[in-house]
């Protein structure tokens, strides 16, 4: 047995049996248990000199918490002491699989009756993502999706986004109407002055087309804003 695994094996045994997490999720459930808990469960085990409790701990001040372990790259997560390609793609998994849980896509044929329901679908993949990206929901006439894609990525402050590029699909898909929605990186759902120039370019475009812009919905870490229910201000 190698001196590190040697040590491994006594670090993690030095813990309580009450005290060692997945034993911990057994016993009163994953809800019971910490950030760091539950990210030493992702990771299985610890390293030379540090327990997976101490490594999941380290992670997660290095990242700034699960809100930055989620933005970050594989390259990112692997730039961290302890995390190599496996572990990152075990906690990118792990991510992924707890977006989707809360943020299923909305399936082709359901009505769409309130911001909130947007929300409910696109957060976990939007309030999350490092750069603003662009996304529209198409609709038919009474306004059951259609189809969703993301239009435009950017950067950290911003995204570009042409009126053309924007209503093309919509119109070859033969949409009724449209739903817009972007994410602020920052968290902070509050439009920009940008994004109301942005929408009110975008509703001429669509009065035009004949596609009618239903909303417009930022999207942040701590909520969204629906320009039209903040009557398009």
């Amino acid at each position: 047995m190698s001196v590190a695994k040697s040590l491994r094996m006594v670090t993690i045994a030095a813990l309580n049996p009450d005290a060692r997490p997945r034993e911990r999720l057994l016993s009163h459930g994953a809800a019971q248990l910490s950030d760091q808990e539950l990210l030493a469960i992702v990771l299985g085990s610890g390293m030379a000199g540090r327990n997976v409790i101490d490594l999941a701990t380290a992670l997660l001040a290095e990242a700034s918490g699960l809100v930055g372990i989620a933005q970050s790259s594989i390259e990112e997560l692997c730039a961290h002491r302890g995390v190599g390609r496996a572990r990152a793609s075990l906690i990118q998994a792990a991510i992924e699989l707890g977006r989707r849980s809360v943020g299923e896509r909305p399936r082709p044929g359901r009505r769409l009756t309130s911001a909130s329901d947007v929300w409910t679908h696109l957060r976990a993949r939007l309030a999350t993502s490092a750069v603003e990206e662009f996304w529209a929901l198409a609709l038919d006439v009474r306004h059951r999706i259609q189809s969703e894609r993301c239009l435009a990525r950017g950067s950290l402050t911003g995204v570009e986004v042409h009126p053309r590029d924007v209503f093309r699909p919509l119109i070859r898909s033969a949409a009724a109407a449209v739903i817009f929605c972007h994410n602020h990186p920052s968290g902070d759902p509050t439009p920009s002055r940008q994004d109301l120039e942005l929408t009110a370019r975008l509703r001429e475009v669509g009065d035009l087309c004949g596609i009618s812009v239903l909303d417009h919905i930022v999207v942040g870490w701590e909520g969204f804003s629906s320009l039209a229910e903040r009557n398009w201000r």
